[in-house]
């Protein structure tokens, strides 16, 4: 998709390097203020302020709700995460800075987005939405599942667009090709998952432009890929840190580390929130012309938590599966890759010979289907890993 010739966003995309870091300085200052923190006199001093983890923030809502104590202001919606977690939403132009990356794809007036992110209790749904009007397209709330009704709906009213995670595309494309119809879908922006080599060269053998996003619930669009397609894109209303996992010191450039982020949304101030995923810095700029830091993209999990499907697997998950089975000395979750769709097989330690009996507790517990393969008791390495995943992102 090496068409550098799209417009930016804004001005922003473009500042000098040194425009930016004054303009952020004064933006993060205004966010410790909201937090009642005193303010810092360079950006660099960042790295001196306390971290935010996912189990910090819930231990705080659960003793705040909802949102913690956090200076939290103009809420228009509730979302809830697995943990559970609590994240507002607001209605205000991009609020959740989607517009940036829906740009770089060349989603704008004219098109019909389908976006099969899911608009139930989490935001995913309403975050892609909001990024769509603030770039003038169209949208098709279509949410996920129901795959006929998907393609009736991509024909019958000319879809150009998708929205969603990247697997769940082919599948819409597959069932179209046995349905025997033809769709205008030419852009996709996918997140919530891996976006193999295979499968973009698949979507670009379709004639269709597909690019991915790093964004969380609790803040929004992090980074993206513009069409040159080196890495991504550091987003303007964010401060980005890689950080020595279980610390916060920054690491140097280059240094696989955990993503660690300062949202300059007043409406939610988060400062200094451990994602609990890895990346690195790249060094220089993007072709395209924009200035800002780029990152390698999702390189995986600090904590072993991973992405199976689109839903997140927890290393606490597993623990909840074997303490409900007396009979389970150890499990582990295998992520893998079945021909352009994600994979999970559950390695369980027992002396029962039915995988049947952990059928309904790794539905429950996981909430996603997997293969259940029985192990002798003691045959699984002794290293500490509980989810193991075998896909390979380069």
């Amino acid at each position: 998709m090496k068409d550098l010739k799209v417009t930016h966003y804004d001005d922003l995309e473009t500042r000098p390097d040194d425009e930016r870091a004054a303009d952020h300085l004064r933006a993060l200052n205004a966010q410790l203020k909201r937090n009642g923190m005193a303010p810092v006199a360079t950006l660099a001093d960042l790295a001196r302020l306390p971290v935010l983890r996912k189990s910090d923030l819930s231990a705080r809502q659960k003793a705040k709700p909802p949102f913690g104590g956090l200076p939290v202001t103009n809420v228009a919606h509730f979302f809830q995460s697995p943990g559970p977690i609590y994240e507002p939403g607001g209605v205000s132009d991009d609020w959740w800075r989607m517009g940036r990356f829906l740009h770089a794809c060349g989603i704008g007036k004219g098109d019909i987005v389908q976006n099969c992110f899911g608009y139930h209790l989490t935001p995913a749904g309403m975050m892609f939405e909001n990024g769509a009007r603030a770039v003038g397209a169209a949208v098709l709330p279509a949410g996920t599942g129901q795959t006929d009704l998907q393609v009736c709906a991509a024909a019958d009213i000319g879809t150009t667009a998708y929205a969603g995670t990247p697997d769940y595309l082919k599948i819409i494309l597959d069932r179209a090709d046995e349905m025997g119809e033809r769709l205008k879908i030419t852009r996709a922006v996918v997140g919530g998952g891996a976006l193999f080599p295979s499968l973009r060269k698949e979507y670009a053998d379709r004639g269709i432009a597909c690019l991915q996003c790093y964004a969380t619930a609790d803040l929004g669009n992090i980074a993206y890929e513009s069409p040159a397609m080196e890495g991504m894109i550091v987003d303007e209303g964010v401060i980005v840190e890689i950080v020595r996992p279980g610390t916060g010191d920054p690491v140097p450039e280059g240094e696989v580390g955990e993503v660690v982020v300062t949202t300059l949304n007043p409406d939610y101030p988060l400062i200094r929130f451990a994602t609990g995923d890895l990346s690195a810095v790249m060094p220089g700029q993007s072709p395209c012309g924009r200035t800002n830091a780029r990152i390698k993209g999702w390189m995986g999990r600090a904590d072993q938590t991973t992405k199976i499907k689109g839903m997140f697997v927890r290393p606490e998950q597993v623990a909840d599966f074997v303490a409900r089975h007396d009979d389970i000395a150890r499990a582990r979750i295998v992520a893998t890759r079945e021909g352009e769709m994600d994979a999970m097989t559950v390695l369980v330690e027992t002396e029962s010979g039915n995988p049947a009996l952990y059928e309904k507790s790794v539905m429950d517990i996981l909430k996603l289907r997997g293969r259940i393969q029985l192990v002798s008791k003691g045959s699984l390495p002794n290293d500490g890993i509980v989810i193991e995943d075998q896909r390979k992102y380069e």
